[in-house]
Parts: structure tokens; sequence; C-alpha cells
């Protein structure tokens, strides 16, 4: 009996950024440290909620982050992000890291996680979302 083919997988949500990744990057081993990945996606997730709000957003929350596979150097790291949930103030974005393998081979999941952000006026206090 023949062999079903693989289904590609694709990204969910809008890509909001692309960076590659440099050796100064990495830890001892040459794989990309776990924290700058969080980084790259609070970023991400920070344009993403920022856009929503019409204005400045802070993160309060990590809810849930998972490391799939690991991020090597010349690898090209894309977020994408989905607005799950809106309240008064807050935003949830769900998130998912790529990596683009040495900047020309095979596209793979990485990473995903939820945030949640919170718009806030000019003296950081919490701000009331506009009508999306």
């Amino acid at each position: 009996m023949a062999e079903k083919p693989k289904r590609k997988m694709a990204p969910c949500g809008q890509l909001t950024t692309r960076t590659l990744t440099m050796p100064a990057d990495t830890n001892p081993a040459g794989d990309i440290f776990g924290g700058w990945v969080l980084t790259e996606m609070d970023k991400a997730g920070a344009v993403c909620a920022a856009e929503r709000a019409g204005g400045r957003v802070v993160t309060v929350a990590i809810d849930a982050m998972s490391f799939l596979a690991p991020v090597f150097v010349g690898d090209v790291l894309s977020v994408y992000c989905d607005i799950t949930r809106t309240g008064r103030t807050s935003i949830t974005v769900q998130m998912e890291a790529w990596a683009l393998r040495n900047r020309i081979g095979e596209d793979v999941k990485v990473t995903e996680g939820t945030f949640t952000f919170v718009s806030v006026d000019g003296k950081r206090k919490p701000k009331v979302l506009k009508k999306a």
C-alpha cells in the first residue's frame, strides 16, 4: 500500500516579524537561546497588540510557551500573531515562531505561545480599548 504524502503545516496568524539569527544569540552548544526567541515573540506580540490598541501596550502575562524544536545560527525566525481575545484593556495574542533553516531550507515550527498585553496611556495606566 502506498504511503500517504506528508501534509506540510502552515503558520497560523499574520506574519509580524522576521529576523536573522546570529552567533551572538547562541548558548555554548551553538543553539539560539530560548530567551532570545521569547524576546522576539514578545516584540512581535507587542507590535500586533499595539496596532489593535491604537497605541502603547505592555506585556502582563505569558500564559503558555512551548519550545518544539531548536533554532540555529543562520535561521530566519518568523513570528506569526493572531489576536484570540480582547477584554476591556487587555489583548491576548497567540503566536507561533517558525525557523527557515539556513535562510533557504525547510520551514519548521519551533515555538508557540500565548501572551497577554494591556493597553496603557501616557502615564502607564490601563487604557480602555476602542471597539474594533
